[in-house]
């Protein structure tokens, strides 16, 4: 079976976040994770299938839905969850917070690496507790984790730790010593972790496995929330549906009382979806990261030829996002130099990079619009 990813689909003009931001604007919006393409072909049906119905009452997962997700931790990871552990959530910045406000009372501190996706920074600020972040540094080619620094960052008010399980905007795939040893830290200061997994099925680099936390062993299992969602993968963010996944009885009983009469229930469509991205959507997510396989080189290829000053430091290794060290620039706002060339990228410093030092670029797109985008981009240093 073949799928369509050329083909540019009309957003102009549609309720797009990604491109209403530029209405009435010729630029290229490259920058919310949110991909150019059509879902897979099954989501699709089954959704007409349930719009078909006409009835779009409340709704509860059916069981062919738990099954759905319980197989494929199964079949992708090998990771055996009791459906007791799932906990539904119209989204997974709403995980975030709830966890940030179930497990640290205010003024509590949460920790995380940064660059980081900023609902890790501002989850914690909305409800009154303090953001920490301990900055990645780049060690041979490849951001890693600074431990002393991880270390002195601790303080008797830390009670939680946010990982970034794959890494946006780094797009790197965490190997298991390092997870083994978050997760040691983690158990030594009595940390929860909380794993945010939702770019957990966009891995590509076939020889670096997904791993997930909970799967590290029983110890660090029963301190772990892990957030997962088909929203990035297959693209159906708007559905709102996403999941944490809490072995621990207690954790699981205090995660729910945190969002009782403030978090929405999932919707129906976004169930349906849910069922059908994980069930039967597997040969349009292969398909998906041959393509966006093909999508990375070009662009690394492109920033290597073509955009002096301009560099990708480490291998993307996961996810359709790359962090773009533009330092060597010297812009004071790379983001309005190429919008006025064009392009819309999202700004570093809003995942915690010093202003001006990085701009992030999605190239889940067609690949005729990412030509173009870094074609606009060549032509904004020259």
């Amino acid at each position: 079976m073949t799928f369509d990813f050329d083909t540019v689909p009309q957003r102009l003009g549609t309720d797009s976040q990604k491109w209403q931001k530029y209405a009435g604007r010729d630029i290229l919006p490259l920058w919310v994770a949110d991909m150019d393409f059509k879902s897979s072909p099954a989501i699709i049906d089954a959704v007409r299938r349930r719009v078909d119905d006409g009835i779009f009452g409340y709704a509860r997962p059916v069981k062919s839905t738990v099954d759905a997700v319980v197989d494929a931790m199964a079949r992708n990871y090998g990771w055996t969850i009791d459906p007791a552990w799932i906990v539904w959530l119209p989204g997974l910045v709403v995980g975030l917070n709830v966890t940030s406000q179930a497990f640290a009372q205010p003024g509590d501190e949460v920790l995380s690496l940064s660059p980081v996706y900023p609902p890790f920074m501002s989850a914690p600020k909305n409800s009154g507790r303090a953001s920490v972040t301990v900055p990645f540094v780049l060690q041979d080619g490849a951001w890693t984790i600074d431990w002393a620094a991880l270390e002195r960052a601790v303080t008797p008010r830390t009670k939680l730790f946010f990982l970034c399980n794959p890494h946006n905007p780094l797009a790197r795939v965490w190997r298991r010593e390092e997870l083994v040893r978050l997760a040691e830290f983690c158990l030594k200061h009595n940390l929860i972790l909380c794993s945010d997994e939702i770019h957990c099925d966009l891995i590509l680099d076939p020889k670096l496995p997904h791993i997930p936390t909970g799967t590290l062993g029983a110890e660090i299992a029963q301190r772990t929330i892990t957030l997962m969602a088909p929203s990035k993968t297959y693209n159906v963010p708007g559905l709102g549906t996403s999941i944490a996944i809490i072995p621990d009885a207690t954790l699981r009983a205090q995660f729910v009382r945190a969002t009782t009469g403030i978090v929405a229930e999932v919707n129906i469509l976004g169930f349906t979806a849910c069922e059908a991205a994980y069930r039967d959507s597997e040969p349009w997510r292969q398909a998906l990261l041959a393509y966006l396989r093909g999508n990375r080189d070009y662009l690394l290829d492109f920033v290597a030829r073509e955009l002096p000053g301009v560099k990708v430091a480490a291998p993307i290794e996961a996810t359709y996002l790359a962090w773009l060290d533009v330092s060597a620039l010297g812009l004071a706002d790379p983001i309005a130099h190429f919008e006025k060339h064009g392009v819309g990228l999202s700004d570093g410093a809003f995942f915690g990079a010093p202003k001006g030092s990085h701009v992030r670029i999605n190239f889940g797109c067609p690949r005729t619009t990412l030509t173009e985008a870094l074609r606009r981009m060549k032509l904004a240093l020259a």
